[in-house]
C-alpha cells in the first residue's frame, strides 16, 4: 500500500509541530504557576553550545514548513525570528501548522521523484522528494521538536512521553 506524499508530509509534520505547541503551552503554564520569567525557558539550552529554546522552535516550523514548500515544488513562506514569549512561539506554530494545511494534496503530485537541493556542511545536496522528507526534514523536525521538550524538561516543566507523542488519534 502506498501513502500519498501529501499524507505523509503535511499529517506527520503537522502532528509533530501540534505536540511541540502543547509542550510550549505547559511551559507557559509552569512559567506563570511558579512565577519564573518566561525569558529563563525561551533562553535555556541543553548545553553552551547548543540553540536556545526559540531557535529549536524556529528551526523545527522552517524546517516543516520548508519540506512541505519544495515538496510542492515552491518557496517556503519566511518568518521573522522574533518572537520572545511563550505566546509569540505558539502563534508561530499555529501560523505554521495552518500554512501546512493549506496546501492541497494535488500540489504534492510528483513530489516524490522531485529534485530539491538544500545545503549540507556549506555544499549543495540533492534529494528525491521522498528522501528529503524521509531522511533529511522528518528527522531534523523531531531533533528540535525534542530538544525543545528536552529544554523544558531539565528545567522542571513537568512533561512526560505523552506529552512529545500527542494525542493518538
Amino acid at each position: 500500500m502506498s501513502v500519498p506524499l501529501h499524507h505523509l508530509a503535511v499529517s506527520v509534520l503537522a502532528k509533530a509541530l501540534d505536540n511541540l505547541k502543547a509542550v510550549l503551552a505547559k511551559g507557559k503554564a509552569h512559567a506563570q504557576e511558579r512565577k519564573i520569567d518566561e525569558a529563563v525557558f525561551l533562553n535555556a539550552r541543553l548545553y553552551p553550545d547548543m540553540f536556545p529554546l526559540t531557535r529549536q522552535v524556529h528551526i523545527a516550523t522552517d524546517t516543516a514548513r520548508g519540506a512541505a514548500a519544495r515538496l510542492t515544488g515552491a518557496e517556503p513562506p519566511a518568518y521573522d525570528n522574533n518572537e520572545q514569549t511563550f505566546d509569540e512561539l505558539i502563534a508561530r506554530v499555529d501560523r505554521s501548522v495552518q500554512y501546512l494545511r493549506s496546501l492541497a494534496p494535488a500540489a504534492f503530485e510528483g513530489g516524490e521523484t522531485r529534485e530539491i537541493t538544500r545545503p549540507l556542511g556549506g555544499k549543495p545536496h540533492v534529494f528525491t522528494g521522498t528522501n528529503y522528507l524521509l531522511q533529511f526534514s522528518t528527522p531534523n523536525i523531531y531533533f528540535h521538536v525534542t530538544t525543545a521538550y528536552d529544554i523544558l524538561r531539565h528545567n522542571g516543566v513537568p512533561l512526560g512521553k505523552a506529552d512529545f507523542l500527542g494525542a493518538m488519534d
